[in-house]
């Protein structure tokens, strides 16, 4: 039993935190304000940050999802606002299913324009009926001619005006069986700019530097090239996919926690009140070190995970319950952390100078979705332990 990184992975994780830390940390402000800049987003393309895991045939590293997890804990610490790790967790989590089940003519015409930071790739899965209840999805795509035609409705997509923007488009699960419940749903990629399809953002209470919104398909048509895998089995790779973003949403709120601890400690080691450092209080010094412990369980857990994903077919039973664990602990241990943090800064911790309520705004998103909700993991893990 190993708990280090190997030397390329530490090496890839000491310079892409100095690499973050010089080029993105200092945005984060704009980032939300404005969004993500779109010269970042081309620039760190070379360092091959965007769509991580897929072949290097189509652009990718073929990174693992160790590898994977560390950039996506990096990018984290360094925009705590969550809205770089987000891009980042669908273009490598999504981008992932692309490359596993998409045909060669698919794979090969969007993902070097996704690794390259040309064009955006995201997942379209939730409908105004429910979130995480994916089976009773309506969107529905009829085959014509070798087309799919699409009618229907998607909500809070993440990147609807960067695909729109940028080029590019969204994994999209659609009914085309609808009789069968979720052995009729399939995966298509819909380009954001298509014919028919019409997009409007909403605004969220953070994660502000990439948008929300919705997605309407009024008889889009996508050639039958477009479809991921296999007719009717969209489900599954949709589930495949949540299983690998979920350790990266765990991984970000681990860099993006660890970054506002950080500024915790220095903050009580610094501050004084009633003639002592805020650290000599019991009170403060106790829930520092209990919000460290809960850091360092919540990171074995997700690298655990992380590394479970690079051995997949030895833990594919055992994944499912493994991923919806890190998304339930990591982003729960994340906002208790900032919350206390900003407790401790009183006014300060309040206000938009000390940049924490970035990271309170953006973390919450994890708890109330993204990936799915906390009472959704809940339920996933209590199905498979009570089986």
């Amino acid at each position: 039993m190993d708990f280090e990184f190997s030397e390329e992975e530490r090496i890839f994780q000491e310079n892409l935190r100095e690499y973050l830390q010089k080029t993105l940390r200092p945005k984060i402000k704009l980032i939300d304000n404005t969004g993500i800049p779109r010269d970042f987003i081309r620039d760190s393309s070379k360092y091959g940050i965007w769509a991580m895991p897929v072949s290097e045939e189509v652009g990718g590293q073929g990174a693992s999802f160790v590898m994977t997890a560390i950039a996506s804990e990096e990018i984290g610490r360094a925009d705590f606002t969550m809205a770089t790790a987000v891009f980042f967790l669908l273009e490598s989590g999504w981008g992932y299913i692309l490359d596993k089940y998409g045909n060669e003519e698919l794979r090969k015409e969007v993902l070097p324009n996704v690794t390259s930071g040309k064009w955006f790739l995201g997942i379209s899965s939730t409908e105004a009926t429910g979130g995480s209840d994916i089976a009773n999805i309506r969107t529905l795509a009829t085959k014509r001619d070798k087309k799919y035609l699409i009618n229907g409705q998607k909500m809070y997509v993440s990147g609807v005006m960067e695909a729109k923007e940028m080029g590019g488009g969204h994994l999209t699960l659609v009914k085309t069986n609808p009789q069968a419940k979720h052995k009729g749903i399939s995966m298509l990629y819909v380009p954001t700019n298509s014919p028919g399809l019409n997009v409007s953002k909403l605004e969220n209470m953070g994660r502000m530097g990439i948008s929300t919104g919705i997605m309407t398909y009024d008889n889009v048509e996508v050639p039958e090239r477009y479809l991921v895998g296999e007719e009717n089995n969209g489900f599954y790779y949709s589930m495949d996919g949540f299983n690998h973003a979920r350790v990266l949403v765990g991984a970000a709120c681990l860099g993006s926690s660890e970054a506002i601890l950080d500024m915790g400690l220095d903050y009580i080691k610094q501050r004084e009140a009633f003639g002592s450092k805020l650290k000599d209080f019991q009170s403060i010094a106790f829930e520092a070190s209990e919000l460290k412990t809960r850091l360092e369980m919540a990171r074995l857990l997700v690298y655990k995970t992380a590394w479970m994903l690079d051995h997949e077919e030895k833990y594919k039973d055992d994944i499912p319950t493994f991923a919806a664990m890190s998304k339930l602990v990591a982003p729960q241990v994340a906002f208790d952390i900032v919350k206390s943090v900003m407790m401790w800064m009183g006014a300060y911790g309040y206000s938009k100078d000390a940049m924490i309520e970035m990271a309170y705004r953006g973390i919450m998103s994890y708890l109330v979705g993204a990936e799915g909700a906390l009472n959704v993991m809940k339920l996933i893990i209590s199905k498979r332990i009570l089986m």
